[in-house]
Protein backbone atom coordinates (compact mmCIF):
# COMPACT_ATOMS: atom_id res chain seq x y z
CA UNK A 1 0.00 0.00 0.00
CA UNK A 2 1.53 3.53 -0.82
CA UNK A 3 2.09 5.98 1.83
CA UNK A 4 -0.39 8.42 2.43
CA UNK A 5 0.94 12.12 3.00
CA UNK A 6 -0.56 14.96 4.62
CA UNK A 7 -0.58 16.99 1.30
CA UNK A 8 -3.50 19.44 0.64
CA UNK A 9 -5.22 18.79 -2.69
CA UNK A 10 -6.40 21.12 -4.97
CA UNK A 11 -8.78 19.80 -7.38
CA UNK A 12 -10.56 21.41 -10.74
CA UNK A 13 -13.52 20.41 -12.80
CA UNK A 14 -13.43 21.77 -15.99
CA UNK A 15 -16.44 22.93 -17.83
CA UNK A 16 -16.76 25.19 -20.73
CA UNK A 17 -19.26 27.39 -18.95
CA UNK A 18 -18.46 26.67 -14.95
CA UNK A 19 -15.37 25.41 -13.48
CA UNK A 20 -15.46 23.52 -10.01
CA UNK A 21 -12.97 23.92 -7.14
CA UNK A 22 -12.45 21.76 -4.66
CA UNK A 23 -9.79 21.32 -1.30
CA UNK A 24 -8.97 17.97 0.44
CA UNK A 25 -6.11 16.46 2.85
CA UNK A 26 -5.06 13.72 1.06
CA UNK A 27 -3.68 11.99 4.79
CA UNK A 28 -7.97 12.36 5.67
CA UNK A 29 -9.27 11.51 2.47
CA UNK A 30 -11.48 14.67 2.86
CA UNK A 31 -12.48 17.20 0.79
CA UNK A 32 -14.94 19.79 0.45
CA UNK A 33 -16.29 22.54 -2.32
CA UNK A 34 -14.38 25.83 -2.41
CA UNK A 35 -15.37 27.64 -5.59
CA UNK A 36 -17.39 27.69 -8.76
CA UNK A 37 -15.49 29.78 -10.87
CA UNK A 38 -17.85 30.74 -14.59
CA UNK A 39 -16.11 30.14 -17.65
CA UNK A 40 -16.61 31.62 -20.97
CA UNK A 41 -16.39 28.52 -23.53
CA UNK A 42 -13.72 27.24 -21.17
CA UNK A 43 -12.16 29.86 -20.60
CA UNK A 44 -12.54 30.89 -16.72
CA UNK A 45 -11.27 34.36 -14.96
CA UNK A 46 -7.95 33.34 -14.29
CA UNK A 47 -7.49 35.94 -11.55
CA UNK A 48 -9.90 33.81 -9.74
CA UNK A 49 -8.18 31.07 -10.33
CA UNK A 50 -4.70 32.38 -8.75
CA UNK A 51 -6.45 34.20 -6.35
CA UNK A 52 -7.76 30.68 -4.52
CA UNK A 53 -4.18 29.33 -5.69
CA UNK A 54 -2.81 31.97 -3.28
CA UNK A 55 -5.00 31.30 -0.85
CA UNK A 56 -5.05 27.39 -0.40
CA UNK A 57 -1.21 27.09 -1.56
CA UNK A 58 -1.93 23.15 -2.17
CA UNK A 59 1.20 20.80 -2.53
CA UNK A 60 -0.88 18.99 -5.57
CA UNK A 61 -2.91 20.19 -8.36
CA UNK A 62 -4.85 18.32 -10.08
CA UNK A 63 -7.72 18.17 -12.94
CA UNK A 64 -10.59 15.70 -13.68
CA UNK A 65 -10.32 14.44 -16.89
CA UNK A 66 -13.84 13.46 -18.56
CA UNK A 67 -14.21 10.47 -19.57
CA UNK A 68 -17.03 8.63 -20.99
CA UNK A 69 -18.44 5.61 -19.07
CA UNK A 70 -16.29 3.09 -20.81
CA UNK A 71 -13.08 5.15 -20.00
CA UNK A 72 -13.18 6.11 -23.61
CA UNK A 73 -12.25 9.51 -24.10
CA UNK A 74 -14.44 12.47 -26.00
CA UNK A 75 -13.65 16.14 -27.28
CA UNK A 76 -13.95 17.51 -24.07
CA UNK A 77 -10.89 15.56 -22.55
CA UNK A 78 -9.43 18.09 -25.11
CA UNK A 79 -10.09 20.82 -23.47
CA UNK A 80 -9.43 19.90 -20.01
CA UNK A 81 -6.06 18.87 -20.85
CA UNK A 82 -5.22 22.26 -22.34
CA UNK A 83 -6.82 23.66 -18.87
CA UNK A 84 -4.20 21.56 -17.42
CA UNK A 85 -1.41 22.60 -18.82
CA UNK A 86 -2.56 26.46 -18.94
CA UNK A 87 -3.20 25.78 -15.21
CA UNK A 88 0.21 24.49 -15.22
CA UNK A 89 1.84 27.44 -16.16
CA UNK A 90 0.14 29.64 -13.69
CA UNK A 91 0.05 27.78 -10.96
CA UNK A 92 4.36 26.74 -10.80
CA UNK A 93 4.44 29.25 -8.20
CA UNK A 94 1.96 28.52 -5.73
CA UNK A 95 2.05 24.99 -5.49
CA UNK A 96 4.73 22.13 -5.68
CA UNK A 97 3.77 19.73 -8.33
CA UNK A 98 1.09 19.21 -10.77
CA UNK A 99 0.35 16.03 -10.76
CA UNK A 100 -0.38 13.59 -14.38
CA UNK A 101 -2.39 10.03 -12.95
CA UNK A 102 -5.23 8.35 -14.88
CA UNK A 103 -8.44 10.35 -15.14
CA UNK A 104 -6.57 13.66 -14.10
CA UNK A 105 -5.28 15.55 -17.05
CA UNK A 106 -2.19 17.26 -18.08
Amino acid sequence: MPETTSRRVMAFDFGTRRIGVAVGQELLGSGQPVALIPARDGIPDWQQIESLLEEWRPDLVVVGLPLNMDDTENDMCARARKFGKRLHGRSEEHTSELQSLARIAF
